[in-house]
């Protein structure tokens, strides 16, 4: 039994989550979202809780079953809480500056990089003296943010010998020691 699928959902309070013709939608302070689910599952909600149920055991059924809880999940949350990603440019001349939707970077190309970014993407970009640039971004939506995230990223990922390149907040790049001196 999938431990995931069978945790109920906390609908927090002023968040509207409504189910017709295999679509759940969920609306909230921070926006609304939509989500198409497999018909053979079933949704319930009771109250200020939402639970996902399954018909069988089969092998697609159980794999669902925890997918489309997840899924409903990440947009009650989205939708009341949002979701934030802190990017980190670690180089020197990395910059980054953000005007309305679009973001530019300077990565040591010999042009600057411009990403048109979603609408539903807020972005912020922060330069500090003596500290790394920052990208903030926030957004509602869980998946659209990761992919964006990733984009970005994909820029200039991380390199392991001084650690150059986009990386989030927090994340540890595995180090490499460069050429051993000497050695013969």
């Amino acid at each position: 039994m999938s431990r995931i699928g069978k945790a109920p959902i906390e609908i927090p309070a002023g968040v509207n989550v409504t189910v017709k013709d295999n679509v759940v939608t969920v609306k909230g302070p921070k926006g609304e979202l939509s989500q198409k689910i497999n018909p053979d599952l079933t949704i319930e909600i009771e109250g200020n809780q939402l639970t996902v149920s399954r018909p069988s055991d089969d092998r697609e059924h159980r794999a669902q079953h925890g997918l489309y809880r997840a899924l409903i999940h990440n947009m009650v949350v989205g939708v009341s809480t949002g979701y934030r990603k802190e990017m980190e440019l670690v180089g020197v001349g990395y910059r980054a500056t953000s005007t309305g939707q679009v973001l530019e970077l300077s990565l040591g190309y010999s042009h600057a990089i411009y990403i048109k970014l979603p609408p539903e993407v807020k972005v912020e970009a922060k330069m500090e003296r003596n500290k790394n640039p920052l990208i903030i971004l926030e957004s509602d939506d869980k998946q659209l943010l990761g992919q964006v995230c990733a984009k970005i990223r994909s820029l200039r990922k991380p390199e392991p010998y001084k650690g150059k390149g986009i990386k989030f907040v927090g994340e540890v790049i595995r180090r490499k020691s460069g050429k051993s001196a000497g050695a013969k």
